[in-house]
């Protein structure tokens, strides 16, 4: 079958691909719909607030206040020098902006969890199937008589993977290559 009759979009990509991202494309719409509308004002303004557009904003409203204050001298001034009602509403503003920023990347980073959870739910899923997969592969080559299905590193391949002592491992070495030692030089790539 050729490509083009694979796919009708993209020819660089599959069907499967295309449907998978057109799903992700939905997800994404309907977290974006399902936000409430606290979460909507908050990511406009932290959107806003990271802009080149506000700093510009706030670069022309410091010179006119300040400009303003100077001109009229400081017995007219509304703020004079040293503008410490410019300085409350900055540190007001301040305040409020990093309340809306923290609720932005409070937002996201429960969406970022939600994620690898679900990355973790299909990767675990997937070395269980490879791992079967694997088993059925090795019983098939020894039936034939493959002498490849007697490698070592396929008896360790086919061992069920245990997440929590991957991790917990994981966290040994970590510990041990930050304090300064040299990692385990055993390990080696993968052989070719």
């Amino acid at each position: 079958m050729r490509r083009a009759e694979l796919n009708r979009g993209n020819p660089d990509i599959t069907r499967i691909v295309e449907r998978n991202i057109r799903r992700i494309a939905q997800l994404r719409k309907m977290a974006d719909e399902s936000r409430s509308l606290q979460d909507r004002v908050a990511d406009v303004i932290t959107h806003f607030s990271g802009s080149l557009a506000f700093v510009y904003l706030h670069a022309l409203f410091f010179a006119v206040w300040i400009g303003a204050n100077l001109w009229v001298g400081p017995q007219r001034a509304i703020d004079p020098f040293p503008f410490p009602l410019l300085t409350l509403v900055v540190s007001l503003e301040a305040i409020f902006l990093s309340t809306f920023v923290l609720v932005s990347q409070n937002r996201a980073q429960a969406t970022n969890d939600d994620r690898d959870d679900l990355d973790l739910q299909v990767n675990l899923l997937a070395e269980y199937e490879i791992t079967h997969g694997l088993r059925l592969i090795r019983a098939m080559a020894e039936k034939m008589g493959v002498a490849e299905a007697e490698d070592p590193e396929l008896d360790e391949l086919t061992h069920a993977i245990k997440p929590q002592k991957i991790l917990k491992e994981m966290g040994a070495q970590n510990l041990t290559e930050g304090d300064g030692s040299k990692p385990d030089s055993n390990i080696s790539d993968n052989k070719t």
